[in-house]
């Protein structure tokens, strides 16, 4: 069993030129994600949850505070630094920008697989390469394999950053509004996928979004953020159907109403 800590965790950022100001996007924030379970981080556009992930993914320095994956502190670099990278993987919001157009699925897929040397031959990667596809239900494998992501669909491109990140076999998957960039139609099977996966994989995931219905059904505790700090934490249901902060009961007055909304129809419990 896994278990990522982050305490007290800061960021700040270069104020515009001419100032000697620095400007604090993310102050004080601490929690803990688990084996088997999800941690929604959620709040509005420039709260603050992307820059946390990003953080935790070390694609950005904190100015203070840690992180610690199973008691031990991130190293500065060298191999304990990769070890830490392959554990904890990311899913970018816009599945398009994050491939790169010039190289096939294969490739995506092979790179990583290669790097923390999950196979002793070039068959055997060719083989979890097409596991990999199948995994994400992209079948048949072979079908995907020689395209690039601009011969696939929002949804079949998502799939694919998603085995992407499996490749290395993480421990924790950070997902960073997977899903805002694809059509309504196609969202709620991209959820499930993950879902369906953590529970196979027993993930630690890191769900960050603005969608307070899909964050109650998919995930198990919610933080919200405001202005950088987290207002409120606890388990989904208590944060949705009994707010305590001002500006959670906010969010919750601008979003639809789960249980009438078509859009959110089938959506799954948690167990």
């Amino acid at each position: 069993m896994s278990t990522l800590s982050v305490t007290g965790l800061v960021k700040d950022f270069p104020a515009p030129s001419g100032t000697r100001r620095k400007l604090r996007a993310v102050n004080d924030v601490s929690f803990e994600l688990s084996s088997g379970k999800t941690v929604a981080l959620v709040g509005e556009s420039g709260s603050g949850k992307s820059t946390v992930a990003r953080m935790i993914a070390q694609l950005e320095k904190p100015t203070a505070g840690t992180i610690e994956l199973d008691g031990q502190k991130i190293a500065s670099a060298g191999r304990a630094l990769r070890r830490y990278r392959s554990a904890v993987q990311m899913v970018f919001q816009d599945p398009f920008a994050s491939l790169n157009p010039y190289h096939s699925i294969s490739h995506h897929l092979r790179r990583p697989l290669q790097l923390n040397r999950q196979a002793a031959s070039a068959d055997g990667y060719d083989e979890k390469v097409l596991q990999l596809l199948e995994r994400v239900n992209l079948s048949p494998a072979v079908d995907f394999i020689h395209r690039r992501p601009h011969e696939l669909s929002g949804g079949q491109r998502q799939r694919v950053a998603i085995a992407r990140a499996l490749a290395p076999k993480p421990r924790v998957l950070i997902a960073d509004e997977p899903v805002s960039m694809l059509d309504v139609s196609i969202r709620l099977g991209v959820l499930n996928l993950m879902a369906q996966l953590q529970r196979e994989e027993d993930l630690a995931v890191l769900y960050i979004t603005h969608d307070l219905a899909t964050a109650r059904h998919f995930s198990d505790e919610i933080l919200v953020m405001y202005r950088g700090e987290v207002v409120e934490h606890g388990p989904s249901d208590a944060v949705i159907l009994d707010p305590q902060h001002a500006y959670t009961k906010r969010l919750l007055a601008a979003a639809p109403d789960p249980g009438t909304h078509p859009r959110f129809a089938g959506l799954r419990s948690k167990a």
